[in-house]
């Protein structure tokens, strides 16, 4: 399971970072708002809620959640298991929400520009609080 986890990452930081650019280079070029670009916000939309679904299978399985319920104190005192334990998934389920937000609130829109700045801004912070809290020197190991 921490391999799927591992590895889907991959495909929902890829996905966000091309919608997110996507976002931006639109409102930079005024460009319309195509099927091509709802997709393009679908797709990341999807890929992060699947990756939600993996991760809290793994979280509830992991050595970490066994050691929060034991001895939360000492965890909370570790960096790098607070990290594993509470930091990372929480800090994911703050991004999926954001994400959700942006294609919710995106759908309201009118114009546009108001589609591609409201993509920029929920997905481009989901994107730097996901980009903050991957545990990377264990995704390249």
């Amino acid at each position: 399971m921490k391999e799927i986890h591992s590895y889907w990452a991959y495909l929902v930081v890829l996905f966000l970072a091309f919608a997110v650019i996507n976002a931006l280079l639109a409102l930079q070029k005024k460009r319309a708002f195509t099927d091509k670009d709802l997709r393009i916000g679908l797709f990341t939309l999807i890929v992060s809620h699947i990756q939600l679904l993996i991760g809290l299978g793994w979280y509830f399985m992991s050595p970490w959640y066994k050691a929060m319920k034991a001895d939360s104190t000492a965890v909370m005192g570790n960096s790098e298991s607070r990290l594993l334990a509470l930091e990372h998934p929480l800090m994911m389920i703050i991004a999926i929400v954001l994400i959700t937000i942006g294609w919710s609130k995106h759908k309201k829109k009118t114009t546009d520009t108001a589609k591609f700045k409201t993509f920029a801004i929920f997905y481009g912070i989901a994107f730097l609080l996901i980009l903050a809290r991957i545990p990377w020197n264990q995704w390249f190991k």
